[in-house]
């Protein structure tokens, strides 16, 4: 139970200040707390207690007021860039940041779509849980190819951090031997349906270099005794994820980090609080806490800290540094480099390729898997090989259509009744997941010139896809179709979406990690090389995008940052 927990305003001076409560400040919080440090963590929403506040969870369609869409007049007036989002329906809209009080511009010519969950648990009640590790080559292609700066770190430093959130968290899939995706701590894999077995076998002997595989994922596919314990237990595979799981079924804040933080004692929270900026001192050259600005009062306040965790997300951790300005740092603070809001990255998601497949009449599949078969990283191995920088892999399934198929059809009489009472065809997708190459150029700021309800100045977003990211499109469905066609599907489509970045929610690296303070924000520590004892752990720390789901790394960065940083405080270095 939170509310005990929760505090507004204090005079205390904590051990740690944690802005976010996401997946990576429900780990820093989680770690901080069990390191015997006390914890204040900031959310600017409201408070979402598990369980009690799925409010969407469970109902059917007929259940909602309006058949589960959300009113159009809503969406005009609230939901605008937020209903592109695949989780956004009636459900789960009371979980997305609206629009209108979180506006944002973006340069003549672009667009970026943000999509945003500011409530206790942020964006881990929706994501899409496919957890997935960085390969070695991941934390090498910067230095490799010359785009973007070294990582100061390399997979051994990362893998013993992945391992230990991975027995936490609970990522089910398959054990592979896999060099471009390597091997987790693994609960059993979700099964695959016939045709994904099929595809499996012929894909795997005609492409011997290409392997198709179960997706990884954070769900609890066979819980153990570890999670139970924790009041967790077997995901019902229903495809509601993103109403809140009150099984504890998929890895999120409110059902794993936060209480095991609140379990130790030493853990507040406060809600309702908009961190404006970091508190400065010059004279130390020390993050002394936050300012903050009440969500719903507007009344400021601070709190105050002997260390600060940023992980606000990506942009909402750049808006609060950029936001920080003193005469050390007038350009935000630990921003010396100039690099501050610079190299935003996104996942390319816009290539896909459909097809039916024949036969299989007899099979189907039980339940709604919470996630589908990929073919990890085949291109640029080694060497540049490609007309494109790095690499992508490919995600998709089978499925078959429901028993609505027949809906908006013109059909009717006996021959239509007996065939909606069957299944319809089969279909194949493959979709590509790419690397989005870091550069300068693409970048977000603060539009001074507008301010939003809290008197903030918005961001200002000046990022698109480069002639890099095309080309990879273009390959990505031509390999699709390729590889479609190989499996003996029929009526290939392909498909390549002109949606802005932002869509695939995987935005990153505006305070990245580097090895000179010159060039990047971060130290391999997560550690801002300005101010010591200011730590970043989300989506801005990350000095490339690699290819595939990010969020399983932000969690292994998080606890390895707060290993460090605990070690640093108590030899009194921070």
């Amino acid at each position: 139970m939170i509310d005990p927990f929760l505090i507004k305003k204090s005079s205390q001076k904590y051990d740690a200040i944690v802005v976010g409560s996401g997946i990576s400040g429900g780990w820093a919080a989680k770690e901080l707390c069990e390191k015997g440090l006390k914890v204040l963590l900031v959310e600017r929403g409201r408070p979402v207690r598990h369980r009690t506040d799925y409010i969407g969870e469970g109902k059917a369609p007929w259940e909602m007021p309006h058949g589960g869409k959300v009113e159009h007049a809503l969406i005009e007036d609230q939901y605008q860039t937020q209903r592109k989002c695949y989780a956004f329906n009636d459900a789960t809209k009371h979980f997305f940041g609206n629009d209108r009080d979180y506006p944002y511009t973006t340069e003549p010519g672009t667009s970026f779509d943000w999509i945003r969950g500011n409530q206790l648990g942020g964006r881990s009640l929706l994501w899409h849980r496919q957890s997935f590790r960085w390969s070695p080559m991941d934390f090498e292609e910067n230095l490799r190819d010359g785009n973007g700066c070294d990582w100061p770190i390399r997979y051994e430093d990362l893998a013993p951090w992945y391992s230990y959130v991975e027995r936490f968290a609970g990522i089910s899939g398959s054990v592979e031997n896999c060099p471009t995706l390597p091997d987790s701590e693994f609960l059993p894999p979700f099964e695959m349906n016939a045709v994904e077995k099929y595809a499996k076998k012929v894909i795997e002997k005609k492409y011997p270099h290409l392997k198709y595989i179960q997706g990884r994922c954070a769900h609890l596919s066979e819980p153990t005794q570890f999670f139970l314990d924790q009041g967790r237990t077997k995901c019902m595979a229903r495809d509601e994820c993103q109403r809140g799981c009150s099984f504890g079924a998929y890895f999120s804040t409110q059902s794993s980090t936060l209480p095991a933080a609140l379990k130790t004692n030493n853990l507040s929270i406060a809600c309702h609080s908009v961190v404006h900026s970091v508190i400065y001192d010059a004279k130390t050259n020390r993050a002394t806490g936050v300012n903050v600005i009440d969500e719903e009062t507007l009344e400021t306040r601070e709190y105050h800290a002997n260390m600060v965790f940023l992980c606000a997300s990506t942009l909402g951790t750049t808006q609060i540094m950029l936001n920080s300005k003193s005469e050390s740092f007038p350009n935000g603070i630990a921003n010396s480099s100039g690099v501050l809001g610079h190299y935003l990255m996104d996942h390319i998601y816009n290539a896909t390729a459909r097809a039916d497949i024949d036969g299989f009449e007899d099979d189907y599949y039980i339940g709604r898997r919470p996630t589908g078969p990929v073919i990890p990283r085949f291109k640029n191995l080694g060497k540049q090989t490609e007309a494109f920088s790095r690499g992508y892999f490919l995600r998709g399934g089978a499925s078959r259509g429901s028993l609505h198929h027949g809906m908006g059809t013109n059909e009717f009489g006996a021959d239509f009744k007996n065939k909606m009472q069957k299944p319809g065809p089969w279909g194949l997708f493959l979709g590509g997941s790419g690397e989005m190459v870091p550069k300068f150029e693409n970048q977000v700021g603060l539009n001074t010139g507008k301010t939003d309800k809290w008197g903030m100045p918005l961001l200002h977003f000046d990022c698109r896809f480069t002639k890099n990211d095309h080309l990879m499109m273009k390959d990505m469905v031509e390999t699709s179709a390729e590889i479609l066609e190989a499996i003996g599907a029929k009526n290939i489509t392909t498909r390549i979406s002109d949606d802005p970045p932002g869509l695939a929610i995987h935005e990153m690296g505006t305070a990245r990690m580097g090895r000179d303070p010159k060039d990047s924000v971060l130290n391999g520590n997560n550690q801002c090389h300005d101010v010591p004892n200011l730590f970043v752990t989300d989506g801005a720390c990350m000095a490339s995008s690699s290819h595939q789901n990010p969020s399983l790394t932000y969690m292994a960065l998080t606890a390895r940052a707060v290993d460090i940083a605990v070690n640093l405080y108590k030899n009194g270095e921070l």
